[in-house]
């Protein structure tokens, strides 16, 4: 007996609100202005807004926002920072373009990183923690917390 299991099934994710999402799109084309613009500007205020933050700003890709975060806190050359090692090669590749070593952690049961682990893998040169959420599953949030705040350390949610 032959069994296929889809890895994910993001159209049921949507389903509910496709009308909309289609809408936005179709609005976007219409108006040719892809990059930046109103739209970009709007989003960025309002996701400072709900992220309860100042600032907000759009970033091509996942890569690109890591890496501004980590330089804006000061990661460089020397330091070390702690990532899942199952996640796109953007959390690592991310921490390496500034001079930082990636420092990878196990992962649990839940296939997210084991705080335990990063607990383990923490040194004098380690800044940061990034964590990943993975397939749709939060990373262990308020003990990674735990562990960033006894340490002294920054943390940046994975969440693309």
């Amino acid at each position: 007996m032959t069994f296929s299991i889809p890895y994910t099934n993001l159209s049921s994710q949507t389903a509910e609100i496709k009308t909309e999402l289609l809408s936005a799109v179709e609005a976007v084309l219409d108006s040719g202005n892809y990059i930046l613009g109103p739209n970009v500007l709007e989003f960025e205020k309002k996701f400072a807004s709900y992220c309860h933050a100042k600032y907000g700003v759009g970033v091509a890709n996942g890569t690109s926002s890591l890496y501004l975060v980590l330089k804006a806190i000061g990661v460089k050359e020397g330091d070390e920072v702690i990532t899942a090692p199952n996640s796109f090669i953007s959390s690592a590749s991310s921490i390496a373009l500034t001079g930082a070593k990636p420092v990878f952690a196990d992962i649990s049961e839940d296939m997210n990183i084991d705080p335990l682990k990063i607990e383990s893998a923490i040194t004098p040169h380690t800044k940061a923690i990034i964590p990943v959420h993975l397939t749709g599953r939060p990373a262990q949030m308020d003990e990674i917390m735990r562990i960033a705040q006894k340490y002294n350390l920054f943390v940046l949610e994975d969440a693309a």
